[in-house]
């Protein structure tokens, strides 16, 4: 045991962590919430300090003192889909690791109703803040009609005055995909969406068509999917037969894994008579056969992103904030350049 633990026995607080390390208490503070307006050889020092003295927040005690639950509510829909359910959990611990607890409430259904009733669960259970990550463009409109008490964050907004947002930026992602396709010689880009309804998916076709637009190219077939390894494999079938097309992009993994099945079975060589990219980066993709080329996410930025803004505006009452996480191409083997 240490000097400073054996000088009493009462448990280490913020200020014996500030004493040690040889800084305030609000740096220590800043520290624990992970504030980016802190050196690193200063974090360095209160971290040590922290290790030392085997500090841990008092989360019922600092409740007391910021008359705050210190509970983050988050709303959560389609968290059954892959890019809902892994911003969920990097939204999960971000809060955690600025010492926050998390109410999570799933919506089966999304309807205005159902959003109010679930904001109002959390306003009963006295949250200090809400992340909202319902993937579908009407969320927003809802949230800015409602008169929550507590600071609101939207992922897949951009944010206004009224509202914080954070997303992965979904237009420069499809754009990297089909700006690589590109640069193979493909001209012939195809694209397998998600539900139109959903923002990302609207996104991913304008970035699409961003892209072929600014090569003065006319986009190619645009199919409308479902998310699901049995859509890209029922619509990979169907683009065997038609061979218009020499580059595909693909809105996700999942159906980019059915469109690879479809093309095996039907003997379509990837890449040699089409390229495929897929979009998320699942940790399954680098071991499809092949490894599929796809755009990656960070997931775990984003929910870091949204803890930000909402912990801005719990403690320094900033409205009207946005955060954008930028995507990266992954190129793996099924992409070639263009074989004539």
């Amino acid at each position: 045991m240490s000097s400073e633990q054996s000088a009493s026995a009462r448990p280490p607080v913020m200020e014996d962590v500030a004493r040690v390390a040889g800084v305030s208490h609000q740096t220590v503070s800043r520290v624990l919430n992970n504030h980016p307006n802190v050196s690193s050889k200063t974090r360095e020092r209160v971290e040590q300090a922290i290790t030392e003295l085997g500090y841990r927040r008092n989360t019922a005690a600092r409740s007391l003192v910021t008359r705050r639950s210190q509970t983050i509510g988050v709303l959560g829909s389609e968290l059954a889909q892959y890019g809902p359910s892994h911003t969920l959990l990097g939204v999960q611990q971000a809060a955690r690791d600025a010492g926050y607890f998390v109410s999570v409430a799933g919506l089966r259904e999304v309807t205005p109703e159902t959003i109010k009733d679930a904001i109002a669960h959390f306003m009963d259970q006295g949250v200090d803040g809400i992340v909202v990550t319902v993937p579908h463009p009407g969320t927003f409109d809802v949230l800015r009609d409602i008169t929550a008490q507590v600071p609101l964050v939207a992922v897949g907004s951009i944010g206004d005055e009224h509202l914080s947002g954070a997303t992965v930026d979904q237009r420069q992602g499809a754009q990297l995909a089909v700006q690589h396709l590109l640069e193979l010689g493909h001209q012939e880009i195809g694209h397998l969406s998600g539900p139109v309804d959903w923002i990302d998916a609207a996104a991913r076709i304008e970035g699409w068509q961003d892209a072929l637009a600014q090569a003065g190219l006319e986009p190619a077939a645009l199919i409308e999917g479902d998310w699901s390894a049995e859509c890209g494999y029922r619509e990979g079938l169907k683009i065997s037969a038609d061979r218009s097309m020499t580059a595909l992009f693909v809105a996700n993994d999942q159906m980019a894994l059915g469109v690879l099945r479809a093309f095996n079975e039907t003997g379509v060589r990837v890449p040699d008579d089409i390229s495929v990219v897929g979009f998320d980066d699942q940790p399954e993709s680098a071991y499809f056969i092949p490894p599929l080329t796809t755009v990656a996410q960070d997931f775990e930025e984003l929910g870091q992103r949204c803890i930000d803004l909402l912990l801005d505006r719990i403690e320094g009452g900033a409205t009207g904030m946005a955060a954008t996480v930028a995507p990266r191409l992954v190129v793996r083997s099924t992409t070639a350049a263009l074989r004539n």
